[in-house]
């Protein structure tokens, strides 16, 4: 890397404008990114509450001369790019110069650097954007920056700050897609002195089983596809291996982890139809192509870029996708335990806990009937019953999504899993919370780095509505119970789904928010599923059990549960009025 300089008025003006640091999350990234720049092979991230009260990125790269650091501050102030023309060849995470200077001026910054030919070091202290001091010290080649008392110039910024949990799950998820895509540095994240995530640098297979876990990894296949554009390569799950939210879709250009809708689309396209609605694969896809083909300066996070070729490239992301998927057997395999043991046993060493996926076809008949007869209440006392089941002539489904059923009035269509969600979800919401069945077997769920730091504050919540989890080795948790309502829970699947349906929405102002969400979650992981079929009497007793709620015209998320025509509609429809 060159000296440090400030870049000329007419580079400056043709750069997209730079960072503006929101969160904690956002000044972690941006040191690790200057760290990945300066050749670190080792990062060590610190922080204290969260980031909140400090943050510290500590690395082995080449470090600044005295006059460097003095500069380094400074804004647009850059070793990166001396010219505008040099962003089309560049390969460096930042080129700006605007992280430092953005960070500094928001909070109170120590840096502490040396590079190899220097007997000692220089350590620069600037608070709110002005230079404190600069002096010499005894430092280890590289940099050390702390950045301490975030936003305490800025009030208004931190008082919209999340809580500790969300904002050091924002922060392992940046670590954690940065550790993927330069699987050749090795990581390591903590928080309030106790270790959070370390990722040593290995092939990208080890690197995933660190972010993911082995049971991920061992459900991942290998992606390589190269044509004379664009070279791409990674790891995508096996269709049995789903997820309920995009968060473990990890793209990458370059080595710059990014967001990209139409990568996302060609990734879904290359499964067709071996993905269920609503479920995503798990992918991290590495995609090399000609500096002069990307335009990075595009965002100012830096976090999307434009492709001169996007369709050629998604065209060959879906191809690779594909290749990956017709070179493997993708039949499900199932573990079955080879023995019982009831919930107060220690488990082994290495339990058989978990089956370990389910298929991607259709529910079976015996599945539609379970979850109809756990949410039928027909004979309970105080059933519910608020409202005149309508005379209704079931007449069919139609993709295995909505119902057909004639009335006295017309016709009216139903949506199967809106409907039995509503039921569900007054059922769950009338239970007793602590009403809940022991596993015989317990179920063991692998968690990423992230998704552990959220669980602990979620457990509890859980285990109100009669969720038994607690953790089980390292990177697992153990289900021993689970809402009676929910009747045998067979996919552990649920539990991650269920989590991530409670954090999806953002910071939780009142407890009550979180009892809602699960609430909700429950029902939806519960009810039946779009493509499940069900036979006439099966449908007669959805509606029954539809009209029994206090609420049947929607679902808990507000969607219709079912619309009418009446005869005069249906009429007008076919000009015979």
């Amino acid at each position: 890397m060159g000296n440090i300089h400030i870049l000329d008025e007419a580079s400056i003006n043709k750069i997209a404008a730079g960072e503006v640091i929101e969160r904690p999350a956002s000044v972690v990234k941006e040191l690790i990114e200057n760290s990945i720049d300066a050749g670190a092979n080792t990062i060590r991230i610190e922080l204290t509450k969260s980031g909140k009260d400090s943050i510290r990125v500590t690395d082995n790269g080449c470090g600044m001369n005295r006059d460097d650091a003095a500069l380094s501050y400074v804004k647009h102030a850059t070793s990166k790019i001396r010219k505008i023309d040099d962003i089309e060849t560049v390969r460096t995470m930042g080129f700006r110069g605007e992280a430092l200077s953005s960070i500094s001026a928001i909070a109170r910054v120590e840096i502490t650097t040396k590079t190899k030919n220097e007997l000692s070091g220089t350590k620069i202290i600037i608070h709110g954007g002005t230079l404190v001091s600069i002096l010499e010290t005894g430092a280890a080649d590289g940099t050390s920056v702390a950045v301490n008392d975030l936003f305490y110039n800025t009030p208004v910024r931190k008082k919209y700050l999340k809580s500790n949990t969300a904002e050091l799950s924002r922060i392992m998820d940046i670590v954690s897609r940065i550790a993927i895509g330069h699987n050749d540095i090795s990581f390591s994240l903590f928080n309030n002195g106790k270790e959070l995530l370390r990722c040593p640098s290995s092939e990208l297979p080890g690197t995933i089983i660190h972010i993911y876990g082995q049971e991920v990894a061992r459900a991942m296949l290998p992606v390589d596809l190269e044509s004379p554009v664009v070279r791409i390569t990674g790891f995508i799950s096996r269709p049995t291996l789903m997820r309920s939210s995009l968060d473990f879709q990890s793209f990458y250009v370059n080595d710059r982890s990014i967001n990209s809708k139409a990568i996302g689309f060609a990734l879904r396209e290359g499964y067709g139809t071996l993905m269920p609605r609503g479920r995503f694969p798990i992918a991290v896809l590495k995609i090399d192509v000609d500096t002069h083909e990307v335009d990075v300066n595009v965002h100012p996070t830096k976090n999307q870029v434009r492709l001169s070729h996007e369709g050629d490239i998604c065209d060959m992301v879906k191809q690779a996708v594909k290749n990956a998927l017709s070179k493997n057997d993708l039949i499900p395999d199932i573990k079955i335990p080879l023995q019982q043991s009831l919930p107060y046993e220690t488990p082994a060493a290495d339990p058989l806990l978990v089956k370990e996926a389910t298929t991607y076809f259709k529910p079976s008949a015996r599945d539609t009937e379970r979850r109809l007869r756990r949410s039928d209440r027909s004979g309970m006392e105080n059933d519910g019953q608020n409202n005149e089941v309508p005379e209704v002539k079931v007449l069919g489904q139609v993709d295995s999504i909505y119902i057909l059923a004639g009335t006295k009035n017309g016709l009216m269509i139903i949506d199967q899993h809106a409907a039995h969600e509503r039921v569900f979800f007054e059922l769950v919401r009338e239970s007793k919370r602590d009403d809940s069945q022991e596993l015989i077997v317990p179920i063991n769920i692998e968690l990423d780095s992230r998704e552990k730091v959220l669980i602990k504050d979620t457990i509890p919540y859980l285990e109100e509505f009669g969720f038994r989890i607690s953790e089980f080795g390292h990177d697992s948790f153990a289900v021993t119970a689970v809402p009676i309502v929910m009747g045998k829970l067979e996919d552990p699947q649920i539990v991650h789904d269920i989590i991530s349906d409670i954090l999806s929405e953002g910071k939780i102002k009142e407890e009550t928010g979180i009892f809602e969400r699960v609430t909700k979650s429950i029902a939806c992981r519960s009810a039946l599923k779009a493509g499940a079929d069900c036979s006439v009497s099966q449908m007669e007793n959805l509606i029954k059990q539809l009209f029994r709620t206090d609420n049947p015209y929607t679902c808990p998320h507000g969607r219709p549960t079912m619309v009418s025509f009446n005869r005069q509609e249906l009429d007008k429809l076919f000009r015979r009025s």
